[in-house]
């Protein structure tokens, strides 16, 4: 008799697992942009206010998000969206090895009936946020930056963060190793003309956006020289300096460090749209 409570207490067990894990799994689904580039796009969760995710350059929104643990974090109290950019991913890719485009995220949030979003991005999809924050700054619940921020535009001030970031330690052996290897694959990927979404022309005014901000950088990731200018003009700025990582180990494919996480959530929750 036990031991025929503990099979269906087993198989219950299982059949949980299986369904919570189901409703866990993303959906995924496609729309066309105006220039007929088609997105493809990551949705979760089922109640309370959208959190958009843009991820980093050479990546994709399954890796980035979902299988790092961010996206489901945020999934059991909002609804997400995260899309691979164009010439990334399951999206198309009319210039391979290009960027992501700044608007494709507004024709997504468009597409969806989303008026207002926290949004977040890592790296280049830090860039594209800082963008839309120049373009559409009412259309943010948040701002969250990963390994990435908005640098300083005045030369002194610029060479200011920068000896404040000089003056931490760096990585070493294979962190360091790593870097270099990435560093060289991006170089070597983007086609000659194309220059990052961060080397374009930002024209944004911190000092008047209401918008809470939020970033997040690897102590060996320049973090001063990506945010001072924010934590100087913006009047609601939070900074989370991931301690001993990089700009691949803070958000690694094996799971993003539970900092990272943490301080995502607590931030949505605390400024979350009532």
């Amino acid at each position: 008799m036990n031991a025929l409570i503990r099979s269906v207490v087993a198989l219950a067990a299982l059949t949980l697992c299986a369904s919570t894990a189901l409703a866990q799994s993303p959906k995924e689904d496609y729309f066309t942009t105006s220039d007929g580039i088609k997105i493809h796009y990551l949705t979760a969760g089922t109640t309370g206010s959208w959190v958009v995710l843009i991820h980093g350059y050479s990546d994709n929104a399954e890796r980035m998000w979902f299988s790092t643990g961010i996206a489901p974090a945020l999934a059991k109290n909002h609804r997400i969206v995260a899309l691979d950019n164009r010439n990334h991913g399951k999206s198309d890719r009319p210039v391979p090895g290009g960027t992501g485009k700044a608007e494709d995220i507004i024709e997504l949030m468009d597409h969806l009936g989303i008026q207002k979003a926290h949004i977040h991005g890592y790296s280049m999809g830090g860039s594209l946020t800082a963008r839309l924050l120049s373009m559409i700054p009412g259309r943010f619940i948040t701002a969250g930056f990963g390994g990435s921020g908005i640098p300083e535009s005045d030369p002194t001030l610029r060479a200011q963060a920068d000896a404040m970031d000089e003056a931490l330690p760096k990585a070493q052996g294979d962190d360091a190793a790593a870097m270099d290897r990435f560093r060289q694959r991006v170089a070597t990927s983007r086609p000659q003309g194309t220059p990052p979404v961060s080397a374009q022309p930002l024209t944004i005014d911190l000092k008047h956006l209401t918008i809470p901000i939020l970033a997040v950088n690897g102590s060996f990731d320049s973090p001063y020289a990506k945010t001072q200018r924010i934590w100087r003009e913006a009047p609601l700025f939070q900074n989370v300096i991931l301690e001993g990582k990089t700009h691949l180990t803070a958000i690694a494919s094996t799971g993003a460090p539970p900092l990272y996480i943490q301080s995502m959530v607590a931030f949505i929750n605390a400024y979350d749209a009532r």
